[in-house]
Parts: C-alpha cells; structure tokens; sequence
C-alpha cells in the first residue's frame, strides 16, 4: 500500500508493474499536507531508491516479513514509511539492507531537509574519480607494458580496486537479486562486469563500472533537479515573522509556532510567512509563486494572502488562517509530491515493459553465448564477450528513467503557473480533451456583481444629486446588488433616516425629509409606477442580463441602475484558443437563459444550457461523454462538484472556488484563469510528445548497438556509453518541460 492510500480516493486504482498492487489514486487538496506526516510509521530515507525497479526490489525483499501493517512508498523524496510495531520494523530495515540499501530514520527534524541527499551525492564523487582514475591506469598498463605475470597481476589489482570504488553498491544489489533469481539492472551489470573480468578484460570491465557509476551520478543530479523543483519553494516562506503581542509589543517569532488567530506584520519588501486574511493596510502582492499570476495583486482589509508570496509596496497586518505545515504553499508542494508518486498510463507501461524486455535479452545474451560457437566461426570466448557486452547495453536504465523524470518535470511545470495537476494520468489526459463544459458564475465571469449603467430617468433632476441619493441608499444594504450600485457611484453620502430592506423588493429610507427607494422590477409594478417607456428600457437590461433596480421617489421614477456579473477579461481569450485547438466548449449554468446566452456570446460559446441544477449538470456531463468523448468541467462551487467529480478531468478554480469543487476536481487554478485551460492542454500535448521521444530514443539506441554486438564489432565501451549516453539523453530532454508551459 502507497502513502497515497491513506488519503480518499476518487477515481481509479491501477497495477503500476511493479508487481504489487500500488495506489494510483489522485490525492485530494485538503488532506494531503497530512498525507506523510501523520502516516502511522517509522520513515526512512532510501538513497538508492529512484524508481519503480526498487520500489519493486523493496518490497519482494519484505514479502517474507510478517507483522507488517503498510508501506507508503514516495519516491520523489525517497522516502519509506513502514507501520508496523518496533521489533517489525528492525527485522524490516534488516531485510531492506540485506538486498543492497541502506534505509536512513528520519525524524521531524530532518525530515525536510533537503541537504540530505545532496551531501551523499557530492561525497561520492571522489571514489568514482579515484575509480575513473584507476581504470585508466590499468587501460594504460595493458596497453603500453608487455604482457608479463607482473603487469597483469598489477593491472587485475588496479581493475579490482577500481571496480570495488564505483561499484560495491551495484554489486551488492545485483548479487542479492541473482540470489533471489531476479534480474534487474544491478543484476545485468553485475554479470557483466565479473564476466569481462574472469575472461581477461579487466581494464574494460573497471573502465565499464566507473563509467556506469559516473553516468548514474550524473543522471541521479538531473533527476534530483526535477524533483527538487517544487520543493524549492518552501524556501520561499520565510522562518521568522513579527507577531504581535499582548502587551502591544512585535516580537520576531519562529514561523513554526505561531498560531492560528494570530496577528503578524509584514513589511514592503518582505515575504509573507503564513496564510492569513489582511486586517490592516493596503500593499501590492506578488502572488506568482502559488497562483502564477505575472501581475501583482492589490490587497486591502479583508482580502487573503499567501505564504511565500511577496508583498510589495506598503505595511500589511494580517490575521493568520493556516498553520505553517498547513499552509496553501505547503499543501501545493505536498500535493504534487504525491502527485509524482503515482504513475501515469506511459510510465506504468514502461514498467511493465521492463520486466518482461530484462529477462528477454538476458536469454538473448545467453543464446549468444552458447550457440554462436556452433553456428558460426566465432570462439568461445568471443561468444562469451559478446554476450556481455548485449548485458551491458541491454540495461533497460534509459527506458525506466524516461517515464517518471518526463511525468514529474511537467508536474512542476504546470505548478510553477498555478496550476496543480494531482496525478500523471491527468497531466497524460488533458492531451485528450474534446469538449470543455463551463460553469458561468466565478468561472468565466468575475462572481461579483459590478455597476455597469447608471441612467438619469427624469431629465429634469440634477445627475449628481440623484447619483447621491441613490448611493446613499445603496450603502445601507448589504444586498450584491446594493453593493455594486454604492461601490460603483462616485458621489458623496447622504444621512438615510428610517431605513428599512424590503424582503424581495429593495430598500427604501427618507433623505433630506423625503422617501425614497430603490426598488426592483416587480415593486415599480406594485407600486403603479412603470410605465411604456420604461417597460421598453429595462427589456433591454433583463435582456442582456443584467439586474435592474430603479430609484423612485413617491411620486416619480429619477433613474435605473444596471448591475451585472461581467465577463472576465481571460475568458473570451481562453475559449479561443480552446477553439483553435479543436476543444469545443460548452456553458453549464444554473442561470436563466437569457443571460446565459448573452455572457456565452461576448466569451464566444455557441452551446449553452440554462437553469441546471446540479444533478442537471451531471446529466449533462454523462451526455457530453457520450457525444464527444473525453469530457473536462470547470467550476468553483458545491454546486459544480459532481459534475466535477464525473468528468473525465475537473477542473476547479481554485481562487474563488468553493473547498468542495477543489476537493473533486483533478486540476486546481490557483488563480483562476480560464487560460490555464488551454495551457494544461498544451503541457499535457508536449508532455506525451517528450515521453514518446524519450521510450523511441531509448529503444532506438539500444536495438542499433544490440544489432552492432550481435553482428558487428560492439565493444563493452561502447556498450557502457549507448547504455548511459541513451539515458542522459533522455533525462535532459525530459528536463525540457521545466520551462513554462508557453
């Protein structure tokens, strides 16, 4: 069981290949910064541990231990959890050094520490420069002293000394395997390099090893790169923050324990330590590091931030929401972490793939070896080297590295743009989006009323005086509609004496000692005071969409106020590219028609449905399906969370959306741009191009030099160099997608 099982799951469970069942599920936006580190276990850091080859090493080595409760494999860390009680879990750690690895306890303390595995990696170049080194002596001595007894016993003892310096790891766990009858990658080279050794080529099994050692370091560094991509953000919290005491007094606190309810400053210049809502100031925020907006936000009273963000120009106190270990930044790094440990569709091919191709060539080799001397003119021991040399490039390192280094680098991509995909199927997915269904509300629109006509009824009265009074009255309610008229109106205030909400039909309240009102359609009616000419403007309102509210007095209409949800500025951009790309998109909104049709028509959707309550939108969802295939949905409210939760891929804005849609969704917009639609698209597309690249380069590279050693003239050199050559290659070219989407 994955660390992934500890959290609800929400689509799928699929065999990643390994050979056990694995979880696969994608992890939920909520739960996951407690996905580790509440996991009922011992945890360990592997070093070793890369991939799906290990992970699978691991775990057969544990087969034979009882007591043990689950294991929470997450390789983007290396990291093990084991549950299980104490004396299990020695016997555990025991069984996993027997096999080659060397498990490491990690406590809160070092837990995160990132400096873990850089340390061991940078320690180990100077043994594989000594072995590089003493693998040229040996080349050196072969090739320019006679062959003499002395010569060669110097010559083995220096190939002897340099394959113990560079590969004593790879020997441990390739012995362990053969022991257990498993072939693997340490397994092949294991056989290799002992073979070309006992047959007299021991300067180019030392060179083959330190090659192969180097290699692996070199490529471990540019994976690490990869996976350390979102970990670098939590560098971006910092680790002190002024908290505000009883006595009034700031004090510099670790961020680690303040509190929620708390009240911290921060200065212009400074990074914002903890999730919180802004009590006191108005600043600028640069939030591109959680929502990836390239803009700064502007942030006053009442308004959130983030942790890490930037805030940029004046003094902020905020209030905080979030413990650190729970804060927005943190769970994103969190998700997609585990976002990273499940596998998607390409990589749990290849995986598969591996454990059938390993076995087929050691067969092969092994054919060579033992019937190439009937069949043909060649002798034993070339048969013999032969068939090390197709281990050597049979290694299938480049095949399983391509997958998970592609499927993680696009993760972070997508997540240094605030957008946070919870699994490589999603990420793999998106390529195949036809149809796109839009909820209205808070997705193409604002979600927030605006005033966007003002219009004088009674020519005879002063604009401004009547601007004023209806403001006036608007600033007392705290209706949307009310809202958006006193915020949008630019005249001064009024004293409102006897004020008073009408449920249903408005406000009204005696200014200056006569009654005024804001009333909606229905109590003009009521109150005998519409006529045609009015009739005739507010159809043109109602028919736009916009909610219309008239200023009245006893005896006479003054003026109409028009408040309306207006579209985002994104949104008519981000249907067109969607259109380009052949996504079809279709509105789903529990609006009436009318203005359904109309905000469908400035953001350019041809499709629309009206009046939807939510099981009418899943309804729809299932019959989008049916007519074009793969189905997206994006919304932001419980309202939107089953259909978000049915579709093939739901996206959630995470901005304004509701925790409800961001729990059921598979993608979260940070920010909530309708663009990064079309941006996961785009990412998903070169993605799956990259991966295919990657598995076409790797068994490309192999199958030319597997021809070479069979029917031409392959050294071991250039075994150990189209093996780890194929695999840098296909760990930089996966690195590619660090860059932006676009």
């Amino acid at each position: 069981m994955s660390a992934t099982e500890q959290v609800q799951p929400s689509k799928t469970q699929t065999s990643c290949g390994c050979g056990t069942a694995c979880d696969t599920t994608p992890v939920t936006f909520e739960q996951t910064s407690n996905v580790i580190s509440n996991l009922d276990g011992q945890r360990f850091r592997i070093a070793n541990m890369d991939c799906a080859s290990e992970e699978s090493e691991i775990r057969h080595a544990l087969t034979n231990v009882e007591g043990i409760q689950s294991l929470g494999f997450n390789l983007t860390a290396r990291e093990l959890t084991i549950a299980a009680d104490e004396q299990v879990v020695i016997e555990a750690v025991n069984a996993i050094r027997k096999v080659g690895f060397k498990p490491e306890p990690l406590n809160s303390d070092n837990a995160n520490d990132g400096n873990v595995v850089s340390h061991s990696f940078w320690a180990s170049w100077g043994k594989l420069i000594c072995a590089l080194a003493l693998s040229l002596a040996a080349e050196g001595l072969a090739f320019a002293l006679p062959d003499y007894l002395p010569t060669k016993i110097l010559g083995m003892a220096l190939a002897a000394c340099a394959i113990a310096l560079a590969g004593f790891s790879v020997y441990g766990k390739g012995v362990s395997a053969l022991m257990q009858g498993r072939l693997n990658m340490n397994a092949l080279m294991t056989v290799a390099v002992t073979g070309a050794f006992l047959i007299g080529q021991w300067p180019e099994a030392a060179m083959v090893m330190a090659l192969y050692a180097i290699a692996e370091a070199i490529e471990a560094r540019a994976v690490d790169r990869a996976r350390n991509a979102i970990k670098s953000l939590l560098a971006l919290a910092p680790e002190q923050a002024e908290v505000l005491q009883a006595d009034g007094q700031w004090l510099q606190c670790p961020v680690k324990t303040i509190e929620v309810g708390a009240t911290v400053r921060v200065r212009p210049g400074e990074r914002i330590a903890l999730d919180g809502v802004v009590t006191s100031g108005i600043s600028a925020v640069n939030q591109a590091p959680v929502t990836g907006e390239s803009l700064p936000v502007d942030k006053a009273a009442g308004d959130e931030v983030y942790a890490g963000t930037i805030n940029q120009s004046g003094a902020l106190e905020i209030r905080v929401t979030a413990l650190a270990s729970d804060s927005t930044l943190t769970r994103i790094i969190h998700a997609v972490e585990q976002a990273q440990a499940s596998r998607a569709p390409t990589q749990r091919f290849v995986d598969q793939f591996a454990t059938i191709y390993t076995p087929a060539v050691f067969v092969l080799a092994v054919a060579v070896a033992v019937l190439m001397p009937w069949l043909t003119d060649w002798t034993w021991m070339q048969a013999l080297y032969k068939a090390l040399v197709l281990l050597v490039i049979a290694c299938p390192c480049a095949l399983v590295i391509s997958t998970p280094v592609t499927v993680v680098s696009g993760l972070a991509a997508a997540a240094r743009r605030g957008i946070l995909i919870k699994g490589g199927v999603y990420l793999e997915e998106a390529r195949s989006i036809k149809v796109v269904a839009l909820d209205k509300t808070g997705t193409i629109t604002q979600g927030k009323p605006k005033l966007v006509a003002f219009e004088p009824i009674d020519t005879s009265l002063d604009p401004a005086m009547i601007q004023c009074i209806a403001k006036s009255l608007a600033a007392r309610s705290d209706h949307p509609v009310s809202k958006a008229i006193a915020e949008g109106l630019t005249a001064d205030l009024k004293d409102v004496s006897d004020f008073q909400a009408v449920v249903g039909r408005g406000v009204q309240g005696v200014i200056d000692t006569h009654n005024y009102a804001l009333a909606n359609h229905r109590w003009i009616e009521e109150r005998d005071q519409c006529s045609a000419e009015l009739e005739a403007r507010l159809k043109i309102h109602e028919e736009a969409g916009q909610t219309v509210t008239i200023l009245t007095n006893a005896n006479r209409v003054m003026a109409l106020c028009a408040v309306a949800d207006t579209i985002k500025p994104s949104s008519t951009q981000a249907v067109a590219e969607l259109k380009a790309m052949g996504v079809t998109p279709v509105m789903l909104t529990g609006d009436n028609i009318a203005t359904a049709h109309t905000v469908a028509a400035q953001a350019g959707i041809d499709e629309v449905r009206g009046n939807l309550l939510p099981e009418d939108k899943l309804e729809a969802i299932a019959e989008l399906q049916k007519r074009f295939g793969v189905t997206a949905m994006t919304g932001d409210g419980i309202n939107d969370a089953p259909a978000l939760a049915k579709a093939n891929i739901g996206f959630a804005m995470g901005g304004a959306g509701t925790h409800t849609a961001m729990e059921a969704a598979d993608v979260v917009v940070m920010n909530d741009d309708l663009r990064r639609l079309p941006e996961t698209i785009h990412l998903s597309k070169k993605t799956h191009a990259v991966l295919w690249q990657n598995i076409t380069l790797a068994l490309g590279i192999k199958a030319v030099f597997l021809a070479l050693a069979i029917f031409g003239d392959a050294s071991m050199w250039m075994a150990v160099f189209a093996d780890m050559g194929a695999s840098l290659l296909v760990v930089f070219n996966g690195l590619r997608l660090l860059k932006t989407p676009k």
